[in-house]
């Protein structure tokens, strides 16, 4: 492969303008495509093979009117100050109130409070349920907007005015801004490690074109494909560090080339013969964990993972054929300013003392057992929290207290009780379903921990009724969770009982089956990715303890980044420094989502790390000596990479969206453990134990292996005993 890649990086130096003429006509095509074609389609979450969700398509069947998996709102209204709701002018106001909602556009019906016994008993707070007709992502800007005005024309009369539910516009949803501290942050540390102006700007280059094909292509395949627009949220994330990373670790490699003396041209190719070999397999590392998502069995999980893995894909071609073709057109103005006039820079700076990379090194050399304890102590107490890990999905009981989500979720609680927040929709389907239903719904008035049944709803075809089952408890309450688990397991004997399919549903079930369907995938996605990537690992580094070592220090890495989450929005800790409105379950896609991405991530820095050591190794150095190598020249660049990656997750820390704040929060903690505690500490002191042992593999196995030469050795035999130019060749006389 070695030889292969040094091929196409010499092709790209030389071809410079096609290559370079190529990716900016292709980036042009697929947007000019993404803009010509037609709206991506909404999100449509489900989950195949969940009782909530077979209850949701038995209801789009059976009541196609009511729209199950319609958006909804929930407006609360309360009296003013010595006032209660069933008096006359405050009856007259709300029902008022109830028609200015039902005029909506998109609206499907309203519920008016006092039909629906939705006042409390003191009178003083009432809500309407607004269900439409479409999904929320479907929802325009008039329905909104009237929406809007009804609530501000009710709240003017004096009335406190509230409104939740996935119809209500978010105050403010995630934009640009995240993304753009992260770039600006990367600018600075890439400026501070290459000394170039010119290095500095490549790789966020060639990242936002690779980033823009990416989603331009996700918006041109949108609609033939039923790729969401928010299918390239996680490609945008991914997409954006991977491309800085991989053409930084190239271009930091072509700088060393350039150092030892090597023109241009072959420079460019030893470049993307050695370092693009660990692009390539770092890239497939990140390609396996992404595409692994498909396990969970979830489409918009599923829809995501594959559309980041495709925008790695583009960035690993990019790093590989449009690196070296800038790198032609830069030349020596990739090198520091100082450095561009000495004709082999590196000489001196090798004379000279130490980098920090090297000193670290023979640091942890000296003392490998106690460093390793400390790392593997310190990252272990970090991950203590994580064995109280509580899964779920945010609610409005955990959006910002300001918002009217969370103002809506406090007066519900307040007047009516917690589970109001979050009302479980029992189906009951079969022959005589209104009988069956009031068998039913008597049945489960005697359930602990259910506060109320409504009365049952019939279908036209008197098959299938709907009632709602109101619980004692909040939706994220781990005694709710326990409720559906009660009321399924009963459900066999009144099924049994009435002759019919009870099925539990509504948007908390819905919360409750996801989590545990992540549960149930975590495992067998774990042991696909992990599995998988030491096979490629294996490929590569012709090692079993290497890597059995890298896959053993990313697990302890998710597992402290995973405690620190925990420790923070479930527990609290550090809440106020970090911004933590309200601290509760985590997410349920969290684990599954940070093993995904964070293993792609941290394989990164262990194939261009340690590649580095092999390299050294194979090319006839000590097995202390060739640490120090890796160091040398891979630690800055680890650290550089690792840096861009937290800065552009602690972007999205900064968001008033907790979900999202999660999300970076726990991306950027794992990577800093995995990259300065596991791989910089963790893998020499492991690697100093080990000595020649790190490099075992049994023959057997080495005959069964193909030689990818990742490190380069074929490549430089072929160097070394090139055969002379045709000139310089001896003529020998014909002997006939």
């Amino acid at each position: 492969m070695a030889t292969f890649l040094y091929k196409l990086g010499r092709l790209s130096f030389r071809r410079r303008r096609y290559v370079a003429l190529l990716w900016v006509l292709l980036l042009g095509g697929i947007g000019f495509a993404s803009s010509a074609a037609p709206a991506p389609p909404a999100d449509s979450f489900s989950m195949p093979g969940t009782e909530a969700q077979k209850a949701f398509d038995l209801l789009d069947q059976k009541f196609p009117a009511a729209g199950a998996e319609g958006a909804t709102a929930r407006v609360v209204i309360r009296a003013p100050q010595g006032e209660k709701l069933t008096d006359p002018a405050p009856k007259a106001d709300v029902q008022k109130l109830v028609t200015a909602l039902g005029k909506g556009p998109q609206v499907s019906s309203v519920a008016d409070p006092y039909k629906a016994n939705a006042v409390s008993k003191d009178g003083t707070t009432a809500y309407a349920s607004v269900a439409y007709k479409v999904a929320s992502t479907e929802l325009t800007d008039e329905a909104h907007d009237a929406l809007t005005k009804a609530t501000d024309d009710a709240r003017a009369e004096g009335f406190t005015i509230e409104s939740g539910g996935d119809a209500v516009e978010a105050e403010q949803e995630m934009g640009g801004s995240a993304e753009l501290i992260g770039i600006a942050i990367s600018a600075v540390v890439l400026l501070v490690t290459f000394g170039s102006l010119v290095a500095a700007g490549m790789p966020l280059l060639t990242a936002i074109i690779g980033v823009g094909i990416g989603v331009s292509g996700i918006a041109a395949l949108g609609s033939v494909l039923n790729l969401s627009s928010t299918t390239s949220t996680l490609a945008t994330m991914i997409g954006l560090a991977v491309g800085i990373d991989y053409a930084l670790f190239i271009v930091s490699r072509f700088r060393a080339e350039i150092a030892e003396g090597r023109e241009g041209e072959e420079a460019a190719g030893r470049a993307v013969g050695t370092a693009g070999s660990a692009v390539v397999f770092a890239g497939l590392t990140v390609v396996v964990a992404l595409a692994g998502l498909s396990v969970v069995n979830i489409p918009i999980l599923t829809k995501m993972g594959m559309a980041a893995a495709a925008t790695v894909a583009i960035s690993v071609l990019i790093a590989l054929t449009m690196i070296p073709a800038l790198l032609g057109f830069a030349g020596k103005k990739v090198l520091r300013r100082k450095d561009r006039k000495a004709a082999v820079p590196a000489q001196g700076a090798a004379a000279g003392k130490p980098n920090l990379g090297t000193r670290w090194s023979r640091f942890v050399m000296r003392r490998p057992l106690t460093v390793l304890l400390v790392a593997v102590l310190g990252l272990g107490a970090i991950a203590v929290p994580a064995t109280s890990l509580e899964l779920g999905l945010p609610d409005e009981g955990t959006s910002a207290p300001d918002s009217t989500q969370r103002k809506a979720y406090d007066m519900l609680s307040e007047s009516f009780g917690a589970g109001f927040n979050g009302p479980l929709m029992v189906t009951v389907d079969g022959k005589g379903a209104a009988a069956a239903a009031k068998s039913v719904g008597a049945s489960l008035t005697k359930v602990d921990g259910v506060a109320a049944v409504a009365p049952a709803q019939v279908n036209e075809a008197g098959d299938t009724a709907i009632m709602s089952v109101v619980p004692t408890t909040g939706p994220s309450d781990h005694q709710t969770e326990e409720l559906v688990k009660t009321i399924r397991s009963e459900a066999k004997a009144w099924e049994a009982d009435t002759d019919s399919d009870v099925l539990v549903t509504g948007q908390t079930a819905m919360t409750i089956d996801f989590s545990q369907t992540l549960n149930n995938a975590l495992v067998p996605y774990l042991l696909l990715v992990v599995g998988l990537a030491f096979l490629l690992l294996m490929l590569v580094f012709r090692s079993i303890l290497v890597p059995l070592k890298a896959a053993l220090g990313f697990l302890l890495s998710v597992a402290a980044a995973l405690g620190a989450v925990v420790a923070v929005f479930q527990w609290g800790w550090l809440a106020d420094i970090v911004g933590v409105d309200q601290p509760g379950p985590i997410m349920s896609m969290m684990p599954i989502f940070m093993i995904g991405v964070v293993f792609g991530l941290a394989m990164d820095y262990e194939v261009f790390l340690v590649t580095r050591m092999r390299e050294a190794y194979v090319h006839g150095a000590r097995p202390g000596e060739a640490i120090v190598t890796g160091f040398r020249h891979g630690g800055r660049v680890v650290a550089a990479a690792a840096i861009i990656m937290i800065s552009v997750f602690s972007g999205f820390i900064m968001e008033n969206n907790d979900m999202i704040k999660m999300m970076g929060f726990g991306l950027a903690v794992a990577v800093l453990f995995d990259a300065f505690v596991v791989r910089m500490a963790i893998v020499p002191a492991v690697m100093a134990l080990l000595g020649k042992s790190a490099w075992w593999l049994p023959r057997w196995l080495d005959k069964l292996l193909p030689n990818v030469d990742v490190e380069g050795e074929k490549l430089q035999k072929n160097l070394t005993a090139s055969p002379p130019a045709e000139d310089d060749r001896e003529l020998e006389p014909v002997r006939g």
